[in-house]
């Protein structure tokens, strides 16, 4: 018991004498007798304050025989003493059963499956890329250490720039689990990358994603972009948004010039006008970098797909096969805490759309579909819908010759689609 309040008191303070304190308690056996016995004594000095008794003046020079013969204890104090030193007795008696049964779950829970995979691993090495919520809210609050800290695992993070480099560093074991988009899974499992599907997020931010042209381009529709020099990073979801942005006016991916480049290397050519329009992914959350881009936006997400962005432009969590496979139990558990980091971002959403209605500054119905799925689950399982969706990506891609050959994304090599025991 005292060793599970100390561990609890870690927690909250972090302390370096709490640390010595708990180290004391496990190699010292008999740091747990002393503090149920300092605990008895106090309380028995304490009972015994109320006791009705006659007071005896001792003066300093007085023998011990004046006071035995002033000192008169009524009959009911007697009995009222017998029962406090039982209560003493009882005390101590429930505090080692206490302290016997809290060790024994101890002990238990040392040696459940979570724990046992946790030792094993040892060091949990977690990939994200910049501006995607749930796995920002894990890593900035560190709801994932706390859980995992009792049972020594490390847990490491690593930000990369897009979701084709994150599958890639699965694939080559520099990390074990990640998210991004769909697409880029696509081209990886084209590329023979080894990774594994294991849940995605329930919602797409409409506005998640968005087609920039200069403030001063006469571009103004999708139609205009024919002829036109677009930059978008290959093989991400930028990819597959601009090839149904050109599909919903007509247009054949041949019909502009593309320009591959990620973000951070589009930026500076889009500034000085070398491109016409750039694909690019808004981040979820505001960031600094997002506020400095430039251009105006032609279309998003939300004009491209409408309430289907979600299924269309889906956000997926990877991890390597050894991680499904050997650590199911902690798999579980990771996936518990980005479903928490979710939910505690839909909260905060929710409450900055309502000070933003009270201000009459957002519409409404958008705080309508904010509460609604403020009380829903921010990542689901792997489903047959959302991989048929992915599907008719890969054709898309595989018809336009992107990709070498058809892959088949229900492949359970790469999509963990049976009966998943993480959601609660």
């Amino acid at each position: 018991m005292i060793s599970r309040l100390i561990d609890l008191l870690l927690r909250c303070t972090g302390q370096n004498i709490l640390r010595s304190l708990k180290s004391a308690t496990r190699s010292k056996a008999t740091y747990r007798f002393a503090v149920r016995f300092c605990l008895g004594l106090v309380s028995i000095l304490v009972l015994t304050l109320v006791f009705d008794g006659h007071a005896v003046a001792v003066s300093d020079g007085n023998k011990l025989s004046s006071v035995i013969n002033q000192f008169k204890l009524p009959k009911t104090s007697i009995i009222q003493l017998v029962e406090t030193v039982g209560l003493f007795m009882g005390g101590i008696i429930f505090c080692i059963v206490l302290d016997r049964w809290f060790s024994k779950r101890s002990g238990q829970s040392s040696n459940t499956p979570l724990a046992e995979q946790a030792r094993r691993l040892k060091q949990l090495k977690i990939g994200y890329p910049e501006g995607m919520t749930n796995l920002e809210v894990l890593r900035t609050q560190g709801l994932l250490e706390m859980r995992l800290r009792p049972f020594g695992l490390i847990v490491t993070w690593t930000s990369f720039l897009s979701a084709s480099s994150l599958i890639e560093a699965l694939s080559n074991g520099t990390i074990d689990f990640c998210g991004g988009g769909g697409t880029a899974s696509i081209f990886s499992q084209a590329a023979d990358h080894v990774f594994v599907r294991v849940a995605k997020e329930k919602y797409t931010a409409p506005k998640g994603q968005a087609i920039l042209v200069p403030e001063d381009s006469p571009i103004q529709t999708l139609a205009d972009l024919k002829g036109k020099k677009i930059a978008f990073d290959k093989g991400s979801s930028a990819h597959y948004v601009l090839v149904r942005s050109l599909a919903k006016v007509g247009l054949d991916f041949s019909d502009i010039e593309p320009v591959y480049l990620t973000q951070p290397e589009a930026l500076p050519r889009f500034r000085r006008g070398e491109i016409d329009a750039w694909v690019i992914w808004v981040p979820y959350t505001a960031t600094q970098a997002r506020s400095a881009y430039p251009g105006r936006s032609i279309a998003d997400l939300e004009s491209i797909f409408g309430d289907k962005a979600s299924v269309e432009v889906p956000t997926y969590y990877y991890a390597i096969p050894e991680l499904v496979r050997d650590y199911p139990d902690l798999l579980k558990v990771i996936l518990e805490e980005v479903n928490e980091a979710g939910a505690w971002a839909k909260r905060q959403e929710l409450e900055a759309a309502q000070r933003m209605a009270q201000n009459h500054e957002i519409d409404s119905s958008i705080v309508e579909t904010l509460q609604q799925r403020s009380g829903e689950r921010a990542i689901i399982p792997i489903d047959d819908q959302s991989l048929t969706a992915l599907q008719h990506q890969a054709n898309i891609f595989r018809d336009l010759n992107l990709i070498p050959e058809r892959v088949n994304v229900k492949d359970g090599t790469y999509s963990l689609q049976t009966k998943q025991n993480w959601t609660y």
